[in-house]
């Protein structure tokens, strides 16, 4: 079972930056696809992004490109989310997840088996 840790949440000024980090561990990482979800209240929970532990592939929602850029260490066992250039609209709760599937299934989060806990971003405009 693959263990998930979010932290780097918190509160920013439109046009701020924020990083995301997601800790993970548990067993065969390389064979798993490590996603960022994000929930706003009200909405739908969404895929922002997603990297393959196993080729660094990544993968973007349109509302993000140019803004964020996911990434893993070497050891592949932290999984980032650098945010910049934040929006009003991208307040959420964000949640890693951790899954194996098809690259192309990546925004489906019925796809994943392992959630972190969340944490908020709020941006203020």
């Amino acid at each position: 079972e693959v263990h998930l840790v979010e932290s780097g949440g918190g509160l920013v000024q439109a046009g701020g930056s924020l990083r995301l980090s997601c800790a993970a561990s548990g067993f065969n990482l390389d064979d798993y696809m490590i996603g960022w979800f994000r929930q706003a209240p009200g909405k739908e929970r969404e895929g922002v992004s997603c990297i393959s532990l196993s080729d660094t592939t990544t993968h973007y929602h349109d509302s993000v490109k140019g803004r964020f850029t996911i990434s893993t260490d070497n050891a592949k066992n932290t999984v980032s989310l650098q945010m910049n250039s934040l929006k009003p609209e991208d307040t959420a709760v964000y949640y890693c997840a951790a899954g194996r599937m098809h690259g192309s299934n990546w925004y489906v989060d019925l796809f994943y088996d392992s959630w972190g806990q969340g944490t908020q971003v709020t941006v203020s405009s």
